[in-house]
């Protein structure tokens, strides 16, 4: 099943089209991802235009062709393509590659879209690729300003609470790892005479520059933003292809005709970006599916289209919104698939169907636990638990009805003759109200000798007996051989016998009520366990998260005071005590 949307994707697909108006995303395209179960691992590429990103999209899909490489200045990719396929290394992973439209096109004019696709590339991605052609010089650095816009495109939460510092400062949680990727490079990789690796020159790239002026703010702002945002970072540089009048068919060039250097720094991007990437994830841990990659891209889009600010936590909690509601529908249907397996109307005691729903429910809540996240005060829990007790109050009542319904048809069978007799004058004769009741005694026993007639048994047959009342009583009294002494005895010990019959329902009645009401405490049991030991699973994934980015934090810092910055330090301090008094609140938790 997951595999049968890739083997229908030969090519890629549109994904999120700009037609320098609204942004739109393709129905087809959603379509392939709903049907991907399997956890997704999504690398996006950016750059400007006509830099050859589309020539590595189609390295990393193993392809020569795929993903538009076009020859002329008029870049070719209007948005953001997507292309799906197994993951080479990664076994049960889907690899979705995304390919987004050269930026800063000419043609397209000052297109603001321009930011919103990068922003949509960050925000979608386990994995960022920048394309950018020769050396990280202030012009490569300018044309990162979309780094830079990312504060003003992107919120991390909806509405960021007091305790909050800036809402950017939560971006390097949910923030992809980011691989800068410089092609023709044709430097030299050395620093002070000495050789450098590719990843060292970056991090001296992104060195700042002491100063106030406004040059040096320029020159520090979009470096320090991808420090922040983007702490995991790695750099390849590619050697020009070919000669450059090959270069206009690069993808149309064999292999032997590449530069050698340039096939091998290929192949080891290839390689690391396989390896490497991670699966998608949202913040507390939760791995993104390719229905989830959907609703993300619907979500984000949506508010773009709206004039909203693409914002992560409103983004998961709408999937939450979906997700939960599809995990009460799974619990649901487990329960009712189990219960209709194994429940036999009607059982021979309450007690009976009780340990039944009980053991069922309990799997139902273990089916939700697993489907279900971001349960906001355990709303859709909370309509789990309501629908769950509907059920077992209905599956009572079924169970007293298929018991009435059996005892009654077995009654009218064991009973009946009895009172057909009584009508052929069989007892009116001296003696004859004994040898009724001796017969009678005779028939509630043959009645009480059948097994599993359930719940209603005493109260069917007391039912019965009463309506009959009469015919015993007309019975006693012309019955000529009882004098009027032994007549009032015998009405003496009816009533005492009814009586006793009567406390002894009201003994079933009290007992079965007590049996529900410690139904109810131990379905409440359950959920707050359940709930208790899932909110202990997720925070420890939040405390590891929350570890993850203070020790992220923590080494910028050190970086930033290494290079002499006290003032970026300080600001980033703040970030660190902020985070470090959430980790102490330990976030909100209320049991339902």
């Amino acid at each position: 099943m997951d595999m049968a949307p890739l083997s229908h994707m030969p090519e890629p697909l549109c994904l999120i089209e700009n037609t320098n108006g609204p942004l739109l995303v393709n129905p087809e395209a959603l379509k392939i991802l709903s049907a991907i179960r399997q956890p997704v691992v999504v690398v996006a590429i950016v750059g400007l235009y006509r830099t050859g990103k589309s020539y590595l999209m189609n390295k990393l899909a193993g392809k020569n062709k795929g993903f538009s490489v076009g020859s002329t200045v008029q870049s070719n990719t209007k948005g953001i393509w997507m292309w799906c396929m197994p993951h080479p290394k990664k076994p049960d992973h889907t690899l979705v590659l995304l390919d987004t439209e050269g930026l800063g096109d000419v043609e397209k004019g000052d297109n603001q879209n321009d930011s919103w696709i990068f922003a949509l590339a960050v925000l979608l991605s386990s994995t960022f690729v920048y394309n950018s052609i020769g050396t990280i010089n202030q012009q490569a650095m300018d044309q990162l300003h979309y780094v830079t816009e990312l504060t003003r495109r992107i919120r991390a939460k909806s509405s960021p609470d007091k305790h909050e510092v800036q809402d950017s400062a939560n971006f390097v949680s949910f923030f992809p790892d980011f691989v800068w990727t410089l092609r023709d490079f044709s430097l030299e990789l050395e620093a002070d005479g000495q050789p450098i690796t590719a990843d060292e020159y970056l991090e001296n790239s992104l060195k700042l520059k002491q100063g106030n002026d406004k040059k040096t703010k320029n020159f520090n702002e979009p470096r320090l933003c991808i420090r922040k945002f983007f702490p995991e970072k790695k750099c390849f540089i590619f050697d020009r292809p070919a000669h450059r009048k090959y270069l206009i068919h690069l993808e149309q060039l064999q292999e032997e005709d590449l530069n050698p250097e340039f096939r091998e720094q290929v192949a080891d991007f290839c390689f690391y970006i396989l390896s490497h990437s991670k699966a998608k994830t949202l913040s507390g841990g939760i791995t993104v599916n390719g229905p989830r990659l959907e609703s993300l891209v619907l979500t984000y889009v949506n508010s773009i289209s709206s004039g909203d600010l693409p914002c992560l936590e409103s983004a998961v909690l709408a999937l939450a919104e979906i997700e939960n509601l599809a995990a009460v529908q799974k619990a649901i249907a487990h329960y009712d698939q189990q219960m209709g397996q194994k429940l036999k109307l009607p059982t021979e005691t309450l007690q009976e169907l009780l340990d039944l729903h009980r053991a069922t429910e309990k799997e139902a809540i273990e089916v939700f636990m697993k489907n279900s996240f971001k349960d906001v005060d355990q709303v859709f829990q909370k309509k789990l638990g309501d629908k769950l007790e509907a059920k077992r109050d209905d599956f009572c009542k079924q169970n007293m009805k298929a018991s009435s319904d059996y005892c009654m048809a077995l009654i009218q069978d064991i009973f009946h003759p009895l009172y057909e007799d009584v009508k052929q004058g069989k007892f009116s004769k001296p003696g004859g109200y004994y040898l009724f009741i001796k017969k009678m005694n005779e028939l509630k026993n043959k009645y009480h000798q059948v097994p599993r007639k359930g719940v209603q048994t005493e109260e069917t047959l007391r039912k019965y007996l009463d309506s009959k009342e009469g015919v015993a009583d007309a019975l006693l009294q012309t019955d000529q051989s009882l004098t009027e002494k032994e007549k009032e005895i015998e009405v003496e010990r009816m009533k005492s016998e009814a009586a006793e019959a009567a406390n002894k329902m009201l003994e079933e009645m009290q007992k079965k009520s007590e049996q529900m009401m410690q139904e109810k405490e131990a379905s409440y049991q359950e959920h707050v366990k359940q709930l208790t030991e899932k909110m202990e699973k997720e925070r420890a994934q939040l405390t590891a998260d929350q570890e993850r980015v203070l020790a992220l934090k923590l080494q910028e810092q050190g970086r930033l005071l290494r290079e002499g910055f006290q003032k970026e330090s300080m600001k980033l301090q703040e970030e660190i005590v902020a985070l470090q008094k959430k980790q102490e609140r330990g976030g909100p938790c209320n049991i339902l």
